[in-house]
């Protein structure tokens, strides 16, 4: 599995998301994911999985140390005492010392940024969080984090796929060396629709799935964590590691629409376009 560097921390390019994901599923699916060779799992509070995370990575034999760890708190609780609030019950319920990455999980419309992050940056240095990143961050918002407070953002976990384009802020990322994040990266389910796509997938003997996976994580300093329930779509994923698409293949994805933005609740930030 390649990784990336990020704030000191390598962190494997492909890894589980579990949104959706509950219960006895979601325990399922991590463990088989664990047992695959997956070292990278995502979850969040609002996810309300947290616990069946912690029970799969403490039946894994896969060491604690050797799993790459994202929680996320969510907009309601940016206030300081609410972000450790729900630091304290993330880890309980994940029924670890740490977490790998601590991440905002959506910017609040009237949060305090600045006090949100030296709270996130004062848990790190307790050793509660490796390190500390932030989610649907657009640009300017992502220069206040970096330029003006200056915390050191190891990531920023939006959506992104091949019917999204997310060009302005991945070549800000890129200049800042922090890597993207991309959630939804299969679109939602989708790609199948998309003949073009069926098109590049027959020519690589693929799916549809593997090809917007492989694009992705071709890009210099991109990461994915596309949601898996069973072992068949976790191998698939997986899979589409050995994929190399061609220029031909890029020329065609980069003609599908890039304004398809699924994930856009109504507290979301204002986004940058394209």
């Amino acid at each position: 599995m390649e990784t990336i560097k990020t704030q000191g921390i390598e962190v494997p390019r492909l890894g589980l998301g579990t949104f959706k994901m509950q219960g006895k599923d979601c325990h399922e699916a991590v463990l088989s994911a664990l047992g695959m060779g997956y070292r990278h799992i995502d979850t969040a509070e609002m996810y309300a999985n947290e616990d069946a995370v912690g029970d799969a990575l403490q039946d894994s034999d896969v060491p604690r140390d050797q799993i790459h760890l994202t929680t996320k708190v969510w907009w309601q609780n940016l206030a300081p005492d609410a972000i450790r609030k729900a630091f304290d019950q993330s880890r309980r319920k994940l029924k670890t010392d740490y977490v790998d990455f601590y991440l905002i999980h959506w910017p609040a419309p009237d949060m305090n940024l600045g006090a949100a992050l030296e709270t996130l940056l004062r848990i790190k240095d307790e050793g509660g969080a490796r390190a500390i990143g932030v989610c649907n961050f657009p640009v300017a918002l992502l220069q206040q984090a970096v330029e003006e407070i200056g915390a050191p953002i190891a990531c920023n976990q939006v959506e992104y796929h091949v019917l999204l384009g997310q060009a302005k802020l991945l070549a800000y990322m890129q200049e800042k060396c922090i890597p993207l994040t991309a959630y939804a990266p299969l679109a939602q389910g989708r790609l199948a629709s998309f003949p073009e796509l069926q098109q590049i997938a027959e020519k690589h003997g693929a799916t549809a799935a593997q090809i917007a996976l492989a694009w992705l994580l071709e890009q210099d300093c991109v990461m994915a964590i596309p949601k898996a329930r069973s072992e068949a779509s976790q191998k698939s994923n997986l899979d589409a590691l050995k994929v190399r698409l061609d220029q031909d293949d890029r020329a065609m994805i980069a003609k599908l629409p890039k304004d398809q933005r699924f994930v856009n609740p109504g507290f979301a930030p204002q986004w940058d376009e394209g």
